[in-house]
C-alpha cells in the first residue's frame, strides 16, 4: 500500500501483529458461500450508541477541525443559479486538528511528497467525552443510522437560525457519538479498521482516548484504522465528534452519523479499502472479457509469499462461471501489490435497464493465499455491460439506444431525513420506475452505497456526482473551505468505492460550480479533476453540469460530455420569462453540438416546474410555460402552487417546453427531470416553507398531477389518461375551469356528467390536451382516450361528497423485526360512497398497539411546521402517510382517526 507514516506505538504493534501472524494466518470466522474459512469480518457496528449534542446556548469545545471565516452577510434565499463568489481568505492562530486528521487520506494521495506526517501529540486526550471511564448513561441512546435534526422542531419566520435553504431544521451544531466495542484476544494479530460511510460533517474519531483521524467532507465514506489503538481482550471505547456548520449547504444536509458503520477484521496482508476494480473492456453477447484488479497491502514487518486468485459466480443462484487461478508473488512489508488477470465468460447475462434489457449482476470472489492457505478474501459484485457514448446516437448500453429518461434526487428521504433507508429508497426508486424513469442523477454527492446497490439490481442508470462547487463558494460555510486539502482524496475515494457498480456509467464531478465563471483559471480546475478521476477509473466518461459556460468557453472543452442544466431549452429567454434578472440565454442545443459535434449532449437538469399536490389557481397561462407569478400560478399566503404544471422556477421551464425542446434535437441524449421527489430544504419560491416544489412526487411520496404527465411521456406504451384538476369546485359554478387531460394516447374525447366536450388530438410537439371554456358544474368528468383511432385508456373524476370516513392502504403487511425495515401505510379521506375527498384537510391522529412504533407521519405540504416524530397532523389534500418500524415479533395494530369520520386500521405481522 501507499506507504503509511505511522507513530512508534504503531510500529511496535506491527512487530507483535508480525509474530503472531505466522501462527495464526486463517483467522476465525463463519463459512461462506463457497466453503472456504471466512477470514474477513465485516461487523456492524449501528446499534447502542450513546449521542449527545451541545445546546445552542451552551458553547461547544475548542476541539475543532479548523477556522471558520466569520459571518458577515447572510442570505439562503438567493436564486439557485446565483453566481457562486470568490472564497473568504483566513487567517488564525487558534489550535486547530487539522493537521491529525489530514493523514487519513494518505491513500488517496498520489504523490507520496504530497502526504502528511501524523503530528506528535495527542490533542484532546484529557477532554472527558473520549475518555473510557466517563459516564454517558445520560446521553441519548440511539441507533445508526442517525439524523439528529428531523424530528426538529422546524424554525419559523424570516430570520429563522436555520432558514429556508436548509430546511429550517437543527442540523447545525457540534455532537458527539460514543460506543464501546469488544475486541475479543482472538483478535490478536488482526488488523481492525473502522469504516464510515457517512458523516456530517467534520468528523473526527477517537480511540481509548487517542486520536485516529476523520475526514470533514460529509458525504464521503473513508476509513480510520484502529489496531494499534485497541486493546484486544477488554472493553474499547470509540468517540465521535461531529461539527456542522449552519450557512453550509443549498438544501437540507441532515446532521450525524446518517449512514452505516462497520467494523473490519482481516489479516495483516489483505485486499485494500475498495481494493478491487472489475473491468469488461470487450463485451457481445456470445462472449464477455472480465479484467480482474486486486490491490494487495502488506501491514507486517515480513515479505510474504502469497497467491491471488478469482472465482466468479452469477449472482442469481450463486452459480460459479468461472475461475482465475493466478500466480505466486511476493509482498514486501509496508507496500502494495497490484495484481491484474482477466478471464473470458462465454454467453454472458448482460447487465442492462428494463424494460428491453435484464440487470443481472456477478460476483468476483477473490482469494488471497498463502502456503496454500486462504488468508483473506474479498466479494466484488458487478455486472457485465458495454456503455458508449456517441453524438448523433446518444447513450448505447451493450450496443442497444437507450433514452435517458432521468430524474435528479437529493439524499435525504423526507420525514426520515438523512438518515439512510433501505426500504425507504427502495420505495422512492419503485415510485420512479412506475412514472418511466431509467435514470438517476446522484444530486449532487455520492449516495449511500446501498442505494447504488438498488440501482444495480433493478437497473437504473446513474450519473455519480461529487460536488456542488470546488474553490468558489455558494455559501460561507460550504465545502469550498476545505477543496483544495482535500479534493484529491475525495475524488479518488470517491471513485474506488463506486467503479464497480454497473449502475454508474458516467463521472460527475461539479453541479454548477463558480469555475464555469474564472476562463481558463476555472478550466484548469476542471482538467486537474477530471484527469484525477481517469487516473482511477478510465472505462468511464467525466464531465461537470454547466449552467453558465458557452460552446466557446474554456471550461466547457475540458468536458467529456456535455452536461446542461436548463441551457438547452434556454434560460429567460421566452418572451413571459424575458423580464426576469439573471442569466439570460437562448437555446443552446445547436451551438454546442456544432461546437462538439463528436461529443454527446446530455440536459443534467431540466424543467424545474413547482407545484403543490392537489392544489389549484386560477386564471391559467395560456402559454406552455411561464414564470411563477402572484396572479398567475401562486398564492403566496397559503404557500402553494398550482398544480397544472406549467409554473417554473425564473430559470427553468414547463416540462411541456422541454419534451419539445429534446424532441427538436434527436441528437440530445435525454436528460434528468428538477426533481424526482421533492426534497427539504430549497423551498423555492416561497422562503418561508421547509420543503421544495420541483418533485414530480411530494415529500410523503403522494404523485401530483406532473407524475402522469412524464407517466404519457415516458412510458408510451402504457394504456393511460389522467385528468386535472379534481371537480370539487362549490365557489366556480358557473365558471370556466381549464381540464387538461395528460394520455400517452394520441387523442381523447372529455364528458361532463355525460355530455361530450369534443375531442381533440395532439398536434406535434403538444404534449398535453386542455379543454379551455369548461364551466364548472358538479358530477362527473369522463376521458377516452384513444390510439390510433382504437379506444386506449379512460379516467373518471368525480365530484365527492362530504367527508366521511378514512381509507388506508399499506405497502406490504409484513415486517421484519430488524431494527430498519418499515413500512408505509397511505391514508385518503373519502366520502360515504367511497369517492376520494381532494379538498379535505381533516387532523387525523394514529394511534399503534404492539410491537411496533410510529417512526414518522407527513403530507407532502412544503409549508407545514409540524414536527414529523408528531402522531397527529392534518391532511393536505385529503392524503397523509405514517410510517412503522416493528419493535420485536408479533402483532401491530395502526388505527387512523379524525374526529366526526369513520376509522380505519391497519394490521401488520412482524417476523
Amino acid at each position: 500500500m501507499y506507504t503509511r507514516l505511522i507513530t512508534t506505538l504503531k510500529n511496535i504493534a506491527l512487530i507483535i501483529i508480525a509474530l503472531l501472524f505466522s501462527c495464526n494466518e486463517t483467522g476465525k470466522g463463519q463459512q461462506n458461500s463457497s466453503g472456504t474459512k471466512q477470514v474477513r469480518e465485516r461487523i456492524s457496528i449501528n446499534n447502542d450508541w450513546y449521542f449527545y449534542k451541545y445546546p445552542d446556548e451552551e458553547t461547544p469545545d475548542t476541539l475543532i477541525y479548523d477556522t471558520r471565516p466569520s459571518i458577515t452577510e447572510v442570505n439562503d434565499n438567493k436564486p439557485a443559479d446565483a453566481k457562486p463568489t470568490k472564497a473568504v481568505a483566513q487567517t488564525s492562530d487558534v489550535f486547530v486538528l487539522k493537521p491529525w486528521i489530514l493523514p487519513t487520506g494518505n491513500d488517496f494521495i498520489k504523490d507520496p511528497a504530497k502526504r502528511y506526517d501524523i503530528p506528535n501529540g495527542n490533542p484532546g486526550e484529557n477532554f472527558p467525552f473520549v475518555k473510557k471511564e466517563f459516564n454517558d448513561s445520560s446521553w441519548q441512546k440511539i441507533d445508526l443510522p442517525h439524523d439528529w435534526a428531523i424530528q426538529g422542531p422546524f424554525m419559523q419566520g424570516w430570520e429563522a437560525k436555520v432558514g429556508g435553504g436548509m430546511g429550517r431544521l437543527p442540523s447545525p451544531g457540534v455532537a458527539w457519538y460514543r460506543k464501546k466495542i469488544n475486541i475479543p484476544e482472538s483478535d490478536i494479530g488482526k488488523t481492525i479498521f473502522l469504516d464510515i460511510d457517512g458523516a456530517m460533517s467534520y468528523a473526527m474519531v477517537w480511540c481509548n482516548g487517542h486520536i485516529v483521524g476523520g475526514w470533514p467532507y460529509g458525504y464521503s465514506s473513508w476509513r480510520v484504522e484502529l489496531t494499534s489503538y485497541l486493546k484486544p481482550g477488554q472493553e474499547n471505547q470509540l468517540a465521535i465528534r461531529l461539527d456542522n456548520p449552519n450557512y453550509s449547504s443549498r438544501w437540507y444536509p441532515g446532521g450525524g452519523i446518517y449512514r452505516n458503520v462497520w467494523l473490519v477484521k482481516t489479516n495483516p496482508v489483505h485486499i485494500a479499502h475498495w481494493g478491487t476494480f472489475v473491468r469488461t473492456p470487450q463485451v457481445t453477447k456470445d462472449s464477455a472479457l472480465v479484467a480482474i484488479e486486486a490491490n494487495v497491502e502488506n501491514d507486517s514487518n515480513e515479505t510474504i509469499s502469497l497467491q491471488v486468485s478469482t472465482e466468479i459466480y452469477l449472482k442469481q443462484g450463486n452459480k460459479k462461471i468461472a475461475s482465475i487461478n493466478g500466480k505466486a508473488v511476493q509482498l514486501k512489508p509496508n507496500q502494495t501489490l497490484k495484481y491484474l488477470d482477466s478471464v473470458v465468460i462465454k454467453n454472458p447475462k448482460l447487465w442492462g435497464p428494463p424494460p428491453t434489457q435484464t440487470p443481472n449482476l456477478y460476483i468476483a470472489k477473490t482469494y488471497v493465499k498463502k502456503d496454500g492457505k486462504i488468508i483473506d478474501n474479498y466479494e466484488t459484485p458487478f455486472g457485465i455491460r458495454s456503455v458508449e457514448f456517441i453524438a448523433k446516437e446518444g447513450m448505447l448500453i451493450n450496443g442497444e439506444k437507450v433514452f435517458i429518461k432521468g430524474v435528479n434526487q437529493h439524499h435525504d428521504l423526507g420525514p426520515l431525513g438523512a438518515a439512510f433507508n433501505e426500504r425507504a429508497a427502495q420505495r422512492q426508486l419503485e415510485t420512479l420506475r412506475e412514472t418511466g424513469v431509467n435514470a438517476i442523477r446522484m444530486a449532487h454527492n455520492p449516495p449511500a452505497t446501498e442505494l447504488l446497490e438498488l440501482t444495480d439490481s433493478m437497473g437504473f442508470v446513474v450519473i455519480d456526482e461529487l460536488f456542488d462547487m470546488w474553490e468558489r463558494k455558494k455559501n460561507p460555510h460550504d465545502f469550498h473551505l476545505i477543496f483544495n486539502d482535500w479534493y484529491e482524496q475525495d475524488l479518488r475515494a470517491w471513485v474506488r468505492r463506486d467503479r464497480n457498480h454497473p449502475s454508474v456509467v458516467l463521472w460527475s464531478t461539479g453541479n454548477e460550480v463558480g469555475e464555469q465563471y474564472t476562463g481558463h483559471a476555472g478550466a484548469a480546475v476542471a482538467a486537474k479533476v477530471n484527469k484525477i478521476v481517469r487516473q482511477e477509473d478510465p472505462t468511464r466518461l467525466t464531465m461537470a453540469s454547466m449552467n453558465y459556460a458557452k460552446p466557446d468557453m474554456p471550461f466547457s472543452a475540458e468536458m467529456d460530455i456535455i452536461n446542461l442544466n436548463y441551457q438547452g431549452e434556454g434560460i429567460r429567454n421566452a418572451p413571459e420569462y424575458a423580464h426576469l434578472k439573471g442569466i439570460n440565454t437562448p437555446p443552446l442545443y445547436p451551438a454546442f453540438h456544432e461546437k462538439f459535434p463528436t461529443k454527446v449532449i446530455i440536459s443534467s437538469e431540466n424543467a424545474a416546474t413547482f407545484s403543490s399536490r392537489g392544489s389549484y389557481t386560477f386564471p391559467v397561462t395560456k402559454g406552455i410555460s411561464s414564470p411563477l407569478a402572484e396572479a398567475l400560478g401562486g398564492i403566496e399566503k397559503l404557500g402553494i402552487v398550482s398544480d397544472y404544471n406549467l409554473y417554473s422556477a425564473d430559470f427553468g421551464s414547463s416540462p411541456d417546453k422541454v419534451f419539445a425542446s429534446i424532441d427538436k434535437h434527436p441528437y440530445v441524449a435525454g436528460g434528468f427531470v428538477w426533481s424526482g421527489w421533492d426534497y427539504l430544504g430549497e423551498p423555492t419560491p416561497y422562503y418561508l416553507s421547509r420543503s421544495s416544489y420541483y418533485g414530480i412526487i411530494d415529500l410523503a411520496g403522494f404523485k401530483k398531477d406532473r407524475f402522469y404527465l412524464y407517466q404519457s411521456r415516458w412510458r408510451p406504451d402504457y394504456p393511460m389518461a389522467h385528468i386535472l384538476p379534481h371537480w370539487n369546485w362549490p365557489d366556480r359554478m358557473g365558471k370556466v375551469t381549464l381540464v387538461h387531460v395528460f394520455t400517452s394516447g394520441d387523442e381523447a374525447e372529455l364528458f361532463l356528467n355525460g355530455k361530450s366536450l369534443g375531442r381533440k388530438k395532439k398536434e406535434k410537439y403538444q404534449y398535453r390536451l386542455r379543454w379551455n371554456d369548461v364551466k364548472y358544474q358538479p358530477g362527473e368528468l369522463r376521458v377516452i382516450a384513444y390510439k390510433h383511432n382504437k379506444k386506449w385508456a379512460e379516467d373518471i373524476v368525480k365530484t365527492s361528497g362530504e367527508a366521511y370516513k378514512l381509507n388506508a392502504k399499506v405497502d406490504r403487511d409484513t415486517i421484519i423485526a430488524n431494527g430498519t425495515d418499515i413500512v408505509f401505510i397511505e391514508v385518503q379521506v373519502e366520502d360515504k360512497q367511497g369517492n376520494f375527498v381532494p379538498d379535505a384537510n381533516p387532523e387525523i391522529e394514529f394511534q399503534l398497539e404492539g410491537k411496533g412504533i410510529l417512526v414518522a407521519t407527513a403530507n407532502g405540504d412544503p409549508t407545514n411546521m409540524v414536527s414529523f416524530n408528531s402522531k397527529k397532523r392534518e391532511a393536505f389534500n385529503g392524503k397523509i402517510l405514517t410510517i412503522v418500524k416493528a419493535t420485536g415479533s408479533g402483532e401491530i395494530k395502526v388505527t387512523i382517526k379524525s374526529k366526526g369520520m369513520e376509522p380505519d386500521a391497519v394490521q401488520l405481522h412482524a417476523n
